[in-house]
């Protein structure tokens, strides 16, 4: 008998920090895409960024986890931290395959990086293995058509703001706790990240 396979999004990032536009892209994939639940998979080091830009792991964890509280289809996924760098997807997955073998895991990227992602590792084997869902971005146009079989274009909403602009708001001392889940926007506060 076929066991229920739960249908899992991987939406991978740095988030440093999470904002407004991740919370609202990953809400609209739960509630309109064939998806149960998603998993913010905080990186340790993108191959593509500069670590040095980065807060520390368990400080991106935590403000995840404080963006997320409340609701239960969300989780946060700190996998890559315990996995050899930098992280790259193609080996991420093969560890939540063999780690959660009940579930169907589907990457969740913007067209910024569906543009690039022929320069990912692997980039055959993961579309082999796995569905994917891309959310749009400013500036990145997308042919539907021009896409793989397992690979969809979200009509989730054209959302511009990104953790640059929130990290540079912040230091230049803007208000911006709307861009900004309440809790997150309290640590940072707090604890006067980024400004620095």
């Amino acid at each position: 008998m076929e066991t229920h396979r739960i249908k899992t999004g991987i939406f991978g990032g740095s988030f440093n920090p999470i904002h407004i536009g991740h919370l609202a892209i990953a809400n609209y994939l739960c509630e309109y895409e064939d998806l149960q639940e998603i998993w913010f998979l905080i990186s340790p080091q993108n191959p593509f960024k500069k670590k040095e830009d980065l807060l520390d792991d368990q400080t991106r964890l935590k403000l995840v986890n404080a963006a997320i509280k409340g609701y239960s289809r969300f989780k946060a996924c700190d996998l890559e931290f315990s996995l050899p760098r930098p992280s790259y997807t193609v080996n991420t997955l093969d560890a939540l395959k063999r780690l959660y073998p009940e579930r169907d895991f589907t990457i969740i990227i913007g067209a910024d990086n569906w543009i690039n992602f022929n320069k990912w590792k692997s980039p055959e084997k993961i579309l082999h293995e796995h569905s994917l869902i891309i959310y749009p971005r400013p500036g990145y146009h997308i042919e539907p058509a021009s896409l793989p079989s397992k690979v969809q274009l979200a009509e989730a909403p054209l959302i511009s703001v990104s953790s640059t602009f929130i990290r540079q708001a912040l230091k230049d001392g803007k208000d911006i706790r709307y861009f900004l889940h309440p809790e997150v926007f309290h640590l940072i506060k707090r604890y006067n990240f980024y400004t620095i």
